[in-house]
């Protein structure tokens, strides 16, 4: 990915959550060809190996990983600490792993709106709770949530998703605030229909027509990608959004 260099990120440590693919294995590749020293959870052990794999190649970097369930915070915490205890003190979290499951509203169980908010929104905090201490006593740094511009748009079909990615946008604030006297940075993005492999595959599956129609219902025509996401995410982490806090940015081609 060409773009912008940003030499503050050198040599930091940045812990990436669901960084092994998707727009997560977009966000590592990004921060790693900054010269960032980056460490990965993810719970697929196989897609880890491959983009580690494939960082490497591209620029030389040794992206750390660590296999984790993000429902299991206890397990979360075990996995931030003994990563930091490879990079370093994180001076950049990017909380990016999610998953946008469809179930019907009518087929909504209590378990499985539970579950959907482990997935979703819970582990953003306990990830920020985890490194801020650490990341404040080295001096700062900042902390980029990933929402989404779904409940925005009341989209059907995943309310228990929608629900979750809209409660981000409380998190962030609150977040931002209290991390703020801290110098820790706390904002999100929030992003619209990103193509990757999976929403691509999804489309095939179901609806061949969907990512056309959605191009339709953007200002400017062209495919969402994951390095899109990605470039906000370094420009975020960065010096130069050093007094940007608290904020969601939306980067969806002008859907919302």
């Amino acid at each position: 990915m060409s773009g912008a260099h940003y030499p503050d990120l050198d040599g930091r440590a940045v812990l990436v959550t669901g960084g092994a693919s998707g727009i997560g294995a977009s966000v590592t590749a990004a921060f790693a060809a900054q010269g960032a020293r980056v460490a990965v959870v993810d719970l697929d052990t196989a897609a880890l190996a491959r983009t580690a794999d494939a960082v490497g190649a591209s620029c030389g970097a040794r992206i750390e990983t660590a296999r984790v369930d993000l429902r299991d915070i206890a397990a979360l915490n075990a996995a931030l600490a003994e990563l930091a205890s490879r990079t370093g003190a994180f001076r950049v979290l990017i909380n990016n792993a999610g998953n946008d499951d469809r179930l019907p509203w009518n087929e909504v169980t209590p378990a499985y709106w539970d579950d959907r908010f482990h997935v979703n929104v819970r582990h953003q905090f306990f990830a920020a709770q985890a490194v801020a201490p650490a990341m404040a006593e080295a001096g700062g740094g900042a902390i980029v949530n990933l929402g989404s511009i779904s409940w925005m748009m009341g989209a059907a079909g995943l309310i228990a998703y929608t629900t979750a990615k809209s409660a981000i946008m409380g998190l962030t604030k609150s977040l931002a605030r209290e991390l703020g006297p801290l110098k820790i940075r706390v904002n999100s993005i929030a992003p619209g229909m990103i193509w990757t492999e999976k929403q691509i595959a999804r489309a095939q599956a179901d609806d061949p027509a969907k990512f056309e129609r959605y191009l339709d219902r953007q200002c400017i025509k062209e495919h969402l990608q994951p390095e899109d996401v990605a470039r906000m995410a370094l420009w975020l982490a960065s010096d130069e959004a050093r007094r940007c806090a608290g904020q969601t940015f939306i980067l969806d081609g002008g859907v919302v």
